[in-house]
């Protein structure tokens, strides 16, 4: 099992997005496809994003629950992870303020998520970081593959488009800080037990994840008059066809089960040069 680089640089940027979120005509308006005009594109991105700020909450309280049990490097770490994790759910909220000014109302979304976080909480302590650990893991797999394929966001609105690098970036950055961190916790543990827990962990999360997700899907595409059986088909033809964006983070996904998993095993920091130069603002200084 590879170990999280020693070079690592986990940056919390401060960025503001433009709460206005102009269009690619120069419009100040959030329109309500803001991806490529296209509502499926538009309402898997929303999905994700509604569950955002309550999620990432959940990941910090989960992560910082464990920080005296890790060393110094993983402590520095952690705190990093709770700035960039922070700062995500500020910008989110701010995304999902623009999808309900677009005249959705996902108040039935926000209460479901709500709901499911409670049940996470309910859980033991070493269970919720399993959780977060397994949630990172797609949303590090979903960073990397919104960051090296650009047909993910091409045609969204700039700003957006800016948002979600952004994020996928910093999901990069952090993505082995909830793994280092329930390896610390469970230090005790034999190895089996440590890979059992968190295999387990994950295919019940795995569910719950795209099941919320394809709930807050249908939750837009009623309200959009088109939750109907071709709508459907045209949410597999992009998850499983063009741009593929399940079929693209498969592999990723399946090599989380190996008992010699990390999420360094991958090393793919060039995204993040690359695509941080789209990033105008600078990076927050201590």
């Amino acid at each position: 099992m590879n170990a999280t680089p020693n070079d690592l640089v986990i940056t919390p940027r401060n960025l503001k997005f433009n709460r206005a979120a102009a269009s690619a005509e120069g419009g100040a308006h959030h329109t309500r496809w803001w991806h490529s005009n296209d509502p499926i594109k538009t309402a898997f991105l929303n999905a994700l994003s509604v569950t955002f700020p309550l999620g990432e909450s959940f990941f910090v309280e989960a992560v910082r629950r464990y920080r005296d049990s890790a060393g110094p490097e993983l402590q520095e770490h952690i705190a990093l992870f709770i700035k960039q994790e922070t700062l995500h759910t500020r910008e989110h909220v701010a995304f999902n303020r623009l999808i309900e000014q677009a005249g959705y109302n996902t108040d039935a979304m926000d209460a479901y998520t709500a709901h499911r976080m409670s049940v996470a909480r309910a859980r033991p302590p070493i269970a919720q970081l399993a959780i977060t650990v397994a949630l990172e893991h797609f949303t590090a797999i979903l960073a990397h593959e919104l960051l090296s394929n650009p047909k993910q966001l091409a045609g969204a609105m700039p700003e957006a488009v800016r948002l979600w690098k952004y994020h996928a970036i910093e999901e990069i950055e952090h993505k082995g800080v909830a793994f280092d961190t329930y390896v610390a916790a469970t230090k005790d543990w034999s190895g089996f037990k440590r890979w059992y827990v968190r295999c387990k962990v994950m295919a019940i999360m795995s569910f719950l994840f795209w099941r919320t997700n394809t709930l807050h899907m249908a939750d837009f595409f009623r309200q959009d008059g088109m939750n109907t059986p071709l709508t459907w088909l045209r949410v597999l033809r992009h998850h499983f066809i063009a741009p593929g964006l399940l079929c693209k983070i498969a592999g990723e996904y399946i090599r989380f089960y190996s008992p010699t998993f990390h999420p360094w095993n991958k090393d793919d920091r060039h995204l993040i040069e690359a695509s941080e130069r789209t990033l105008a603002d600078p990076p927050v200084t201590a």
